[in-house]
């Protein structure tokens, strides 16, 4: 079994594959507080909770935008799992072509679902990711990686609003039945939710502008069927695509 990990700045997406078939997964809040020994008795105790025992994870590989997490993460791996685990960067094996000055400067977990994407459609693709930011990726269907956007996350613009306020609240982010709020938490969540569905919609419309082409739009991350219930855009969830493409990179790594 693989064990799979994406470290980044809010959560922690861990996912135990047999074969390639996603076995089961869970989203950690990221925690640069935690001990490797921490991190190691949860990690196991979310594996017995699957019926799945350390003995049985023969590879690992981790993408990640927290270096501070890594270094724990890795130690973690070696130390409960007895395995060396493969860290992405731009010269995994991806099916890309990076169109980048500096390919470093990209978050691997960008690469990641911009390579998972594309070995499944091999098209012109965007992909939108709901993260800690919401990042906006271009890849064409002979898999030159183009580059792309990163906005602020939605949850961060919300958790942003309850700080900077001295009455805004905490909200769920999910969609208002109205436009118009009529209380405090459904102004809030008219603003991010319908808001956001906006910054999406303008973004795909200007970059499919700017490459002249249209594209498959595909959105993933924690809060990506919040916004594709409402976006104009959004043509696809896969709200695994990170670990899928970490699977992938793992089989080209090991063939």
């Amino acid at each position: 079994m693989l064990l799979a990990i994406d470290i980044g700045n809010s959560h922690i997406v861990v996912g135990i594959f047999e074969g390639q078939h996603l076995r089961a997964a869970w989203r950690l809040a990221t925690d640069q507080t935690k001990t490797t020994d921490e991190y190691g008795i949860l990690s196991l105790s979310l594996l017995d909770s699957h019926g799945i025992e350390s003995q049985q994870i023969s590879g690992c590989i981790m993408s990640s935008v927290v270096p501070p997490i890594t270094l724990v993460l890795q130690t973690m791996v070696q130390k409960f799992f007895k395995q060396n685990p493969i860290l992405v960067n731009p010269e995994s094996p991806l099916g890309l072509t990076l169109r980048y000055p500096n390919p470093h400067e990209i978050g691997t977990d960008r690469l990641v679902n911009a390579s998972a994407a594309f070995h499944r459609y091999h098209c012109d693709l965007l992909i939108v990711d709901f993260g800690t930011a919401t990042t906006f990726c271009t890849v064409t269907k002979t898999g030159e990686y183009l580059g792309g956007a990163i906005a602020p996350g939605l949850k961060s613009a919300a958790d942003s609003l309850h700080i900077q306020t001295a009455q805004l609240p905490i909200i769920d982010l999910v969609q208002p039945r109205t436009v118009i709020g009529t209380n405090t938490a459904t102004s809030m969540q008219s603003g991010l939710i319908y808001g956001y569905s906006g910054l999406v919609d303008e973004l795909v419309t200007r970059i499919q502008k700017e490459i002249n082409r249209q594209t498959l739009v595909i959105a993933t991350g924690g809060l990506a069927s919040v916004i594709a219930k409402i976006s104009r855009t959004i043509q696809e969830v896969r709200p695994d695509l990170t670990l899928e493409g970490l699977e992938l990179l793992y089989r080209r790594t090991h063939p």
